[in-house]
Protein backbone atom coordinates (compact mmCIF):
# COMPACT_ATOMS: atom_id res chain seq x y z
CA UNK A 1 0.00 0.00 0.00
CA UNK A 2 1.08 3.27 -0.87
CA UNK A 3 1.79 5.70 1.64
CA UNK A 4 0.76 9.09 0.15
CA UNK A 5 -1.97 10.06 -2.58
CA UNK A 6 -1.55 12.85 -4.61
CA UNK A 7 0.82 14.06 -1.87
CA UNK A 8 -1.48 13.54 1.00
CA UNK A 9 -0.72 10.63 3.64
CA UNK A 10 -3.17 7.54 3.03
CA UNK A 11 -3.90 7.28 6.79
CA UNK A 12 -6.45 10.19 6.85
CA UNK A 13 -8.37 9.68 3.29
CA UNK A 14 -8.61 5.49 4.16
CA UNK A 15 -9.57 5.90 7.74
CA UNK A 16 -12.76 7.71 6.93
CA UNK A 17 -13.96 4.60 5.13
CA UNK A 18 -13.25 2.80 8.38
CA UNK A 19 -15.03 5.30 10.63
CA UNK A 20 -17.95 4.87 7.83
CA UNK A 21 -17.63 0.92 7.41
CA UNK A 22 -17.80 -0.11 11.64
CA UNK A 23 -20.45 1.90 12.40
CA UNK A 24 -22.69 0.81 10.02
CA UNK A 25 -21.68 -2.72 9.97
CA UNK A 26 -22.10 -2.30 14.30
CA UNK A 27 -25.56 -0.51 13.74
CA UNK A 28 -26.84 -3.10 11.19
CA UNK A 29 -25.76 -6.61 13.04
CA UNK A 30 -27.32 -5.12 16.02
CA UNK A 31 -30.47 -4.41 14.49
CA UNK A 32 -30.35 -7.59 12.91
CA UNK A 33 -29.86 -9.28 16.55
CA UNK A 34 -32.85 -7.79 17.57
CA UNK A 35 -35.16 -7.32 15.11
CA UNK A 36 -36.11 -10.39 13.45
CA UNK A 37 -37.87 -9.02 10.54
CA UNK A 38 -34.89 -6.63 9.76
CA UNK A 39 -32.39 -9.89 9.93
CA UNK A 40 -34.50 -12.16 7.71
CA UNK A 41 -34.81 -8.96 5.00
CA UNK A 42 -31.33 -7.88 5.63
CA UNK A 43 -29.59 -11.81 4.44
CA UNK A 44 -26.53 -10.91 3.68
CA UNK A 45 -26.03 -6.94 4.50
CA UNK A 46 -24.70 -6.89 7.87
CA UNK A 47 -21.98 -10.01 6.98
CA UNK A 48 -20.65 -8.10 4.03
CA UNK A 49 -20.54 -4.44 6.13
CA UNK A 50 -18.81 -6.64 9.11
CA UNK A 51 -16.13 -7.79 6.60
CA UNK A 52 -15.49 -5.01 4.90
CA UNK A 53 -15.08 -3.15 8.28
CA UNK A 54 -12.70 -6.34 8.94
CA UNK A 55 -10.71 -5.83 6.20
CA UNK A 56 -10.41 -1.95 6.71
CA UNK A 57 -9.30 -1.78 10.48
CA UNK A 58 -5.59 -3.37 9.54
CA UNK A 59 -5.29 -1.23 6.43
CA UNK A 60 -6.10 1.93 8.45
CA UNK A 61 -3.80 0.33 11.13
CA UNK A 62 -1.11 -0.03 9.14
CA UNK A 63 -1.62 3.46 7.08
CA UNK A 64 -1.57 5.16 10.59
CA UNK A 65 1.72 3.41 11.48
CA UNK A 66 3.05 4.40 8.46
CA UNK A 67 2.25 8.10 9.51
CA UNK A 68 2.83 7.91 12.80
CA UNK A 69 6.56 7.07 11.61
CA UNK A 70 6.66 11.05 10.15
CA UNK A 71 5.13 12.85 12.95
CA UNK A 72 6.34 13.57 16.66
CA UNK A 73 4.96 10.94 18.89
CA UNK A 74 3.21 12.93 21.56
CA UNK A 75 1.45 11.32 24.48
CA UNK A 76 -1.76 12.12 22.68
CA UNK A 77 -0.35 10.39 18.94
CA UNK A 78 0.54 7.41 21.20
CA UNK A 79 -2.85 7.27 22.96
CA UNK A 80 -4.07 6.93 19.34
CA UNK A 81 -2.27 4.08 18.63
CA UNK A 82 -3.17 2.06 21.64
CA UNK A 83 -6.85 2.57 20.55
CA UNK A 84 -6.49 2.08 17.11
CA UNK A 85 -4.94 -1.37 17.80
CA UNK A 86 -7.61 -2.53 20.31
CA UNK A 87 -10.42 -2.56 17.24
CA UNK A 88 -9.38 -5.79 15.26
CA UNK A 89 -10.23 -7.95 18.06
CA UNK A 90 -13.71 -6.13 18.00
CA UNK A 91 -13.98 -6.35 14.74
CA UNK A 92 -13.39 -10.07 14.69
CA UNK A 93 -16.07 -9.98 17.10
CA UNK A 94 -18.62 -8.31 14.95
CA UNK A 95 -17.62 -10.34 12.18
CA UNK A 96 -18.11 -13.45 13.34
CA UNK A 97 -21.48 -12.28 15.53
CA UNK A 98 -22.78 -11.50 11.78
CA UNK A 99 -21.98 -14.92 10.69
CA UNK A 100 -23.61 -16.73 13.36
CA UNK A 101 -26.67 -14.25 12.96
CA UNK A 102 -26.40 -15.20 9.29
CA UNK A 103 -26.27 -18.81 9.86
CA UNK A 104 -29.28 -19.04 12.19
CA UNK A 105 -31.37 -17.08 9.97
CA UNK A 106 -30.61 -19.30 6.88
CA UNK A 107 -30.97 -22.70 9.34
CA UNK A 108 -34.65 -21.21 10.06
CA UNK A 109 -35.77 -20.08 6.45
CA UNK A 110 -34.20 -22.58 4.34
CA UNK A 111 -36.30 -25.97 4.96
CA UNK A 112 -34.34 -28.93 4.63
CA UNK A 113 -35.99 -31.91 3.90
CA UNK A 114 -39.10 -30.16 4.27
CA UNK A 115 -38.38 -29.47 7.40
CA UNK A 116 -37.64 -26.02 8.71
CA UNK A 117 -34.27 -26.50 11.30
CA UNK A 118 -34.34 -24.21 14.34
CA UNK A 119 -32.03 -22.72 16.17
CA UNK A 120 -32.11 -23.93 19.93
CA UNK A 121 -33.77 -20.69 22.51
CA UNK A 122 -29.95 -20.70 24.12
CA UNK A 123 -28.09 -21.06 20.96
CA UNK A 124 -30.53 -18.29 19.66
CA UNK A 125 -30.01 -16.04 22.95
CA UNK A 126 -25.94 -16.47 22.98
CA UNK A 127 -25.77 -15.90 19.64
CA UNK A 128 -27.83 -12.71 19.92
CA UNK A 129 -25.68 -11.81 22.80
CA UNK A 130 -22.22 -12.60 20.75
CA UNK A 131 -23.45 -10.30 18.19
CA UNK A 132 -24.63 -7.20 20.31
CA UNK A 133 -20.98 -7.71 22.14
CA UNK A 134 -19.35 -7.11 19.06
CA UNK A 135 -21.36 -4.29 17.63
CA UNK A 136 -21.42 -2.18 20.71
CA UNK A 137 -17.85 -3.41 21.64
CA UNK A 138 -16.76 -2.11 17.77
CA UNK A 139 -18.77 0.82 17.42
CA UNK A 140 -17.31 2.46 21.21
CA UNK A 141 -13.90 1.69 20.03
CA UNK A 142 -14.12 3.12 16.60
CA UNK A 143 -15.89 6.33 18.65
CA UNK A 144 -12.63 6.16 21.03
CA UNK A 145 -9.97 6.04 18.26
CA UNK A 146 -11.60 8.94 16.69
CA UNK A 147 -11.85 10.63 19.38
CA UNK A 148 -8.60 10.08 20.54
CA UNK A 149 -7.22 10.83 16.79
CA UNK A 150 -8.80 14.07 16.37
CA UNK A 151 -7.27 15.10 19.66
CA UNK A 152 -3.94 14.22 18.38
CA UNK A 153 -4.58 16.63 15.02
CA UNK A 154 -6.51 19.50 16.72
CA UNK A 155 -5.19 20.36 19.91
CA UNK A 156 -3.22 22.62 18.90
CA UNK A 157 -0.84 22.45 22.03
CA UNK A 158 0.14 18.82 21.17
CA UNK A 159 -0.87 18.46 17.31
CA UNK A 160 2.46 16.48 15.96
CA UNK A 161 3.99 18.12 12.82
CA UNK A 162 4.63 16.02 10.12
CA UNK A 163 8.32 15.94 8.96
CA UNK A 164 9.03 18.36 6.13
CA UNK A 165 5.71 20.74 6.89
CA UNK A 166 7.49 23.93 7.87
CA UNK A 167 9.24 23.64 4.71
CA UNK A 168 6.28 23.11 2.93
CA UNK A 169 4.27 25.81 3.84
CA UNK A 170 6.74 28.61 3.77
CA UNK A 171 7.53 27.42 -0.16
Amino acid sequence: MPDTFLDLPVHPLIVHATVVAVPAAALTVATAALWPRFRGRAGLLPLALSVMALVLVPLTVRSGETLADGVDRTDAVRRHIDLGDGLLPWAVVLTLGAAAQFWATRRETRPRNGQRASVSRPLAVALTLFALTGAGGSGLQVARIGHSGADAVWDTRTAPVPQGAAERITR
